[in-house]
């Protein structure tokens, strides 16, 4: 038995090994960057190709968020796509619920999860359940984005992880990334869903952290 569980394991492999050859035959390049670089790489190519993406957050337009994520897309698409908001999380998380009920893509960036909390019935109930209860004829399709679990010296207001209680919430999709490509991928695939709203949960010591990325979309 444990000779027939090596064999299974060798050619799950190099399965995976062709499959990887294959993919990147078919890729035009890839980069190593940081995952706070892919998704901003992502934010810019979905808000490039679709003019219905904006972003709107705390500090998300002339800072460059508190994270930098969203590095000089301000300068890029202008005050119209890129948002500043006042702290008010649950005033700017029912604007971003709004605007995806009228037909846009809105990105609603939290500086922490945490934060998410003062917007959590417009997350979980009107975000969340409205496409269902429309029997969908009513998308929802926003991503709430943010930085999410412990991180050293940030006290209590910034330092849960939340994964957990949006993975028990009818109608949400937790996406946490594990590097670089995850990120990317995950948050241009959450973009362009029709379906209610996606939470891309990331710890926020891991921004700096490099992975390759490949550049074909």
């Amino acid at each position: 038995m444990a000779s027939l569980r090596c064999f299974v394991q060798a050619g799950r492999s190099a399965t995976s090994a062709v499959l990887r050859r294959e993919f990147h035959k078919t890729s035009s390049a890839s980069l190593q960057v940081t995952v706070r670089d892919a998704l901003n790489q992502a934010m810019d190519e979905e808000l490039e190709r679709d003019e219905r993406v904006f972003l709107l957050g705390e500090e998300v337009a002339q800072y460059d968020g508190a994270y930098k994520v969203s590095r000089g897309l301000w300068k890029k698409y202008g005050d119209k796509r890129i948002i500043d908001t006042p702290i008010t999380e649950m005033g700017f998380a029912g604007i971003a619920v709004g605007a995806a009920m009228a037909g846009l893509r809105p990105i609603c960036e939290f500086m922490t999860f945490n934060f998410s909390m003062q917007a959590i019935d417009q997350v979980i109930n009107s975000a969340a359940k409205t496409y269902y209860m429309s029997a969908g004829l009513q998308p929802v399709p926003i991503v709430f984005r943010g930085p999410n679990g412990a991180s050293a010296g940030v006290a209590a207001q910034h330092s849960q992880c939340f994964a957990a209680w949006y993975g028990h919430c009818p109608g949400l999709k937790v996406l946490s990334p594990w590097n670089s490509e995850d990120a990317k991928g995950l948050l241009k695939s959450a973009i362009r869903d029709d379906n209610p709203a996606h939470s891309p949960l990331l710890s926020s010591g891991v921004f700096g952290e490099r992975a390759h990325v490949w550049c074909s979309v």
